[in-house]
C-alpha cells in the first residue's frame, strides 16, 4: 500500500483552499469544511481518505498490467504531469487534449505511426537530401506532432484509467473516457462536480505544490503496482535471505511501536489542522459580528 499522505503535507502543500464561494458546486458540498474570507476550505481528512482509495486502486491496476494516462493542461499541472508520468513510466498529455484520443484511437493511432515515420526519416538524414524550405517544414511539424502526442506516442493500446487534473478544463477528456468506459481518477476542486468522476481526490486544483504532491503519490502508486507484481510473480525473488515463501510474517515490537508512534503523528496532525480552522472560522465570525455592530450603532447615531 502507498505512504498515506498526511493532513500536515496537505495543509503545507495549500491542498485545503477552494475556489470563491461564489463560485462552487453543489454536489462538492459534502467535501466542505468551512469558508474563510468569501473562499471555501476543504476537508483535508476526507482528502486524504480519498487520495489513499485512488493510489490503491492505481495500484492494484498497474501490478494487473493496466496503463494510466496522466492528463493536465493547465500551466500548473504541465511540468508535474510529465515528470511523474515519466517516472513512474506511464503516458500523460500536458498540451492540449486533441478530439478522439479515446474515441477515435485508430486514427490518432495513424497519426502516430506518421510521426515516427517522418523522425525515422529525419535520422537516417533523409531530409538532407530534401530542398532546405521543405526540410524545415517537416521539422516543425515533427516539433508540433511531438508536443501534442509526444507524451503517449507509445501507447498502442486505449488506457485502463486516466488520471485527470481540473475535470472542467479536461471536460472532454472525461467525456470521453465515460463513453468509453474508462474510470477516472481526478483532483477535484470546489467548482467541480465529483458526480461524474469513478475516484475524485478533492483538492486544490491551482497550487502547483498540491497538485506535485498528489501526482507524485500517484506515480509511487504506479512504481509499487509494477515491483510489487514483479515481486509476485518472481517466485519468492526480491524476498530476504532465508525468508520462505507461505511462513507468516512476525511483527516485533518495534514494528508495532513505530506504527503506534506514526498513527499518534498522523492523528495529532489532523487535530491541529482541525482546530486551526475552527479557530480561524470563529474569528472570522466574531470580526464579523464586531464590525456589523459598529456600523449599526454609527448609522443608529446618525
Amino acid at each position: 500500500m502507498p505512504d498515506t499522505t498526511t493532513i500536515k503535507e496537505l495543509l503545507e502543500a495549500g491542498a485545503h483552499f477552494g475556489h470563491q464561494t461564489s463560485r462552487w458546486h453543489p454536489a462538492m458540498k459534502r467535501y466542505i469544511f468551512t469558508k474563510r474570507n468569501g473562499i471555501h476550505i476543504i476537508d483535508l481528512e476526507q482528502t486524504t481518505v480519498m487520495l489513499d482509495k485512488a493510489c490503491n486502486f492505481i495500484q492494484q491496476l498497474a501490478a494487473e498490467g493496466g496503463t494510466v494516462l496522466f492528463v493536465g493542461t493547465k500551466k500548473q499541472a504541465q511540468e508535474s504531469i510529465e515528470q511523474e508520468a515519466q517516472r513512474c513510466g506511464m503516458f500523460y498529455v500536458n498540451q492540449r487534449w486533441l478530439g478522439g484520443v479515446l474515441t477515435n484511437f485508430a486514427t490518432i493511432q495513424a497519426r502516430i505511426d506518421y510521426l515516427v515515420r517522418l523522425e525515422d526519416q529525419q535520422s537516417r538524414g533523409d531530409f538532407e537530401r530534401l530542398p532546405k524550405k521543405e526540410a524545415m517544414k517537416l521539422g516543425e511539424k515533427i516539433q508540433r506532432l511531438n508536443r501534442n502526442m509526444g507524451g503517449f506516442k507509445e501507447m498502442t493500446r486505449l488506457p485502463d484509467a486516466l488520471f485527470i487534473v481540473d475535470p472542467i478544463k479536461e471536460k472532454i477528456a472525461l467525456a470521453e473516457a465515460k463513453r468509453v468506459g474508462i474510470p477516472v481518477v481526478a483532483i477535484v476542486d470546489t467548482n467541480c462536480n465529483p458526480a461524474n468522476i469513478d475516484h475524485p481526490i478533492p483538492a486544490n486544483d491551482d497550487a502547483i505544490r498540491a497538485l506535485k504532491l498528489i501526482c507524485s503519490k500517484i506515480a509511487d502508486a504506479v512504481i509499487e503496482g509494477k515491483t510489487g507484481d514483479a515481486t509476485a510473480t518472481g517466485e519468492g525473488a526480491g524476498l530476504p535471505e532465508g525468508m520462505e515463501i507461505g511462513k507468516p510474517l512476525i511483527f516485533t515490537p518495534d514494528d508495532e511501536a513505530r506504527d503506534e508512534a506514526r498513527d499518534k503523528a498522523r492523528d495529532k496532525a489532523r487535530d491541529e489542522a482541525r482546530d486551526e480552522a475552527r479557530d480561524e472560522a470563529r474569528d472570522e465570525a466574531r470580526d464579523e459580528a464586531r464590525d456589523k455592530a459598529r456600523d449599526e450603532a454609527k448609522e443608529a447615531e446618525a
